[in-house]
């Protein structure tokens, strides 16, 4: 599987100390979109999406398909969809954790932060130590539920477990952040 890209949180680094209040909630965003390619190599927009439902369609238990289906709906913002095709795939594969964060992420960007927490603690049942859980958890505790002490636990413990990833300066500083908003 690829790695997740962390863009959203590069980018909420910039942000933070340039000019925004204190009072005002984390601007740190979760991760979108994992899983491989299927084989074939790589297919754009439409024709992809149409291309993985017909292989699905053929094959409703192909695992590959139904997970990169999920990513391009979810990559194309499609959040509602994405997740229901990760619960596809959930039932074919239930302790994938990379796909339970995604589905959680689905569900965050759906205006359902409760379930979006739901996935990301089955994703920890399965993997403890995934580290976009962690971060995604965080990022639901801060900026939907407003719970910044448990926000600091999770981006505390997404660093614990990664250190040396390339957004820790960003992590860092959003720790920093809310320790001053946990109090």
């Amino acid at each position: 599987m690829k790695k997740m890209v962390i863009l959203p949180l590069i980018a909420a680094a910039a942000l933070i100390g340039c000019g925004q209040k204190d009072d005002q909630k984390p601007q740190f965003q979760p991760p979108v979109g994992q899983g491989g390619p299927i084989q074939g190599g790589p297919v754009q927009g439409f024709d992809k999406v149409k291309m993985l439902q017909e292989l699905i369609t053929k094959d409703p238990k192909n695992l590959n398909a139904l997970i990169e289906l999920g990513n391009t709906l979810m990559d194309s913002q499609r959040f509602a969809e994405a997740a229901d095709v990760y619960l596809k795939a959930l039932e074919i594969d239930p302790k994938n954790a990379d796909v339970r964060v995604d589905m959680g992420t689905c569900y965050k960007y759906s205006g359902k932060p409760d379930l979006a927490l739901k996935e990301y603690k089955k994703a920890l049942e399965h993997n403890p130590k995934h580290v976009n859980a962690h971060k995604n958890m965080g990022v639901v505790y801060a900026n939907d539920m407003r719970d910044y002490k448990q926000a600091l636990k999770e981006f505390e413990l997404a660093l614990s477990l990664a250190p040396n990833a390339p957004d820790a300066p960003a992590l860092k500083a959003e720790i920093e952040k809310l320790k001053g908003m946990a109090k």
